[in-house]
Formats: structure tokens, sequence, C-alpha cells
């Protein structure tokens, strides 16, 4: 699942660069990700994966690491791709201890909400988030990262100007957070303005540092979530797609997150005319993975993990 979706990423940066993927590999010097758990190569765990989270037992990082690294997945996530299909090493998380962050670093966080917690707390919604590492807590421990990896702020300009900048996704957690809290949905929508906007004033910071080429990813289908369907249950089978079984109201909030977003992103394109920013659409590809299970071989993977961890026939 992961592999496909960043094949379709890579392409559009591109095309985004108006070069072949080859060409987009020789021309990026470094790659700096800011996050959620979709991206977090181990900065929540960079002191050891605490046995009380279950990303610490198999079968999470069984794929490819052999053993569990902190990431919310049972191999390589999104960003890890990214950066073999750019030809450059895996992004040490930024809490590496004793690591070297000249190709570029991974700021993501599990957890991690496009809102301050001051957000969260002038809302009576502080119990719902468990992450300090917001994007503009990222951002900042990007800044306070810049003397390692660039001794002036001409070469840290120089330098960003030639890395890639991967702002998200952000979003899931604010409106999880909300979600979790058992809020109403119009509340939860009410929050799309506010996120967007956080995100625009991130995408903002870091062009202002000398980022020129950003990718920013939208939210996945959280309808299909198999824990927003089990904690959520619709009252009526209509509420339900006909296909896919995801649920329609979540599915159509991170639609108009989406949608919201990519005005955003037009509107900061036409501020910043000499700056690529490049929308990236998760929404798409997890829905078809969805409906189509068997054609991208997620139900064989599935039955091959299963029967790893347990022994049971496939």
């Amino acid at each position: 699942m992961r592999c496909r979706l960043l094949v379709c990423l890579v392409v559009v940066l591109a095309v985004a660069a108006g070069s072949s993927p080859a060409a987009a590999a020789r021309e990026y010097a470094a790659v700096f990700n800011f996050g959620d758990s979709l991206t977090d190569t181990g900065n929540l765990c960079v002191d050891g994966i605490p046995d009380y989270l279950a990303t610490a037992r198999l079968p999470y990082g069984m794929t490819y690491f052999g053993y569990p690294t902190g990431r919310v997945s049972d191999g390589r996530v999104v960003v890890d791709f990214i950066a073999q299909e750019l030809g450059m090493p895996l992004l040490p998380p930024s809490k590496a201890k004793n690591a070297t962050f000249h190709r570029g670093a991974n700021f993501a966080i599990t957890g991690a909400t496009a809102m301050d917690m001051a957000f969260f707390e002038a809302r009576g919604l502080a119990h719902a988030i468990w992450s300090s590492g917001s994007l503009h807590t990222q951002i900042k421990w990007f800044r306070d990262m810049k003397h390692k990896i660039c001794s002036s702020p001409q070469e840290c300009r120089d330098l960003f100007r030639r890395s890639l900048f991967i702002v998200g996704e952000f979003g899931g957690n604010d409106y999880g957070s909300t979600m979790f809290a058992f809020r109403p949905l119009p509340e939860v929508h009410d929050l799309i303005p506010h996120i967007v906007d956080s995100i625009g004033r991130g995408v903002e910071e870091l062009v202002a540092e000398g980022a020129v080429d950003l990718v920013v990813p939208g939210m996945m289908p959280i309808g299909c979530f198999p824990l927003y369907l089990s904690m959520f249950p619709r009252p009526a089978p209509e509420m339900y797609g006909a296909r896919s079984g995801c649920a329609k109201d979540l599915n159509t909030l991170a639609w108009v997150h989406n949608a919201a977003l990519q005005r955003k992103i037009e509107q900061l394109r036409a501020k910043h005319p000499g700056v690529r920013i490049v929308y990236a659409d998760y929404y798409t590809p997890a829905i078809q993975f969805v409906l189509h299970a068997e054609k991208y071989g997620v139900v064989e993977v599935m039955k091959s993990q299963i029967y790893q961890v347990t022994g049971a026939k496939k």
C-alpha cells in the first residue's frame, strides 16, 4: 500500500520539478519531513520503545527491519520510500543522538497535530492530546537544528533551496482528538479552517527559511479506518459506502479538509510564485486499496503477516 502510494508521490514531485524521477533524485541535497505517525521514524522512541506501546511488539517492524523501530508500521513508512526512491539514506529522527543531518532529518512524531496545545486547552480537549510535537513545534525543532547542518544563514538558505520539504499529513490527530472526546461532528467540521490555516502558516514559515520545493499531503479516508469504524458505529446501513463499507460522514470530513487544503495551497502558490508547492493526494489511492484490495495484494499481505505472527495457515 505505502509503496504504491509513494510511486505516485515521487512521480508528482518529478512532474512538478519538470524532470524525470532520476533527475529529481540528483536535484535534492536533503529531505526534511514534518508529520505524525504516518511518517514518524522513531522520534517518539529515541530513548527506547516503552513496553506499554503496541509498536514495541510484532508485527511492527517485522517486514523490513526485523524488529520494532518506533515506526507505526510493519516495516517502512512513507518517508522511507521517498528517501530511497530519491537515492538518499533513510532520514534519521531529529531527536536521534549521534546522528548526522546533512542529508536531512525527520521531525515527525506520533500523535502530532496541526494546532498547538493552547488551541485544544481553550476547547477543553487537552486531555485528548498526548503529543506535544505540533507542526509549529516541529518547525522550532528544525530551526534549532540549523547550526548542526550549516555554518551560516546563507549556507542554510543555499541548502534549503536544494532540499525537499514534506509538510504532513497533518489534521488527522486534530480531528481525532475531538471525535475521541465524543464531540458532535459539526463541531469537528468547525476545526477545518483553523487546521488548514495552521498548515498554511507552517508552509510559509518554511518558505521564509528558504524552502522552494514543498509537498503538502492531504488526509486519507478516515471513514475507512478500523478504529473509527469500531468506535463510532453508524445507526443505519445507508450511512456506510455500499462498496467500501466506510463511514460516509467521516470520509466527507476528510474530503472537505482536503478541498480546503488545496484552496490554501493555490493561495500560497499565488503569493510565492518562485516556490513549488505540490499537493499530494493520499485520499484517492487509499480508497482504491479499499475498493480493490485483492488487485493491490493487500489481502495476501495481511494473510502473510497473520501467518508470521500466529503460525496460522494463510
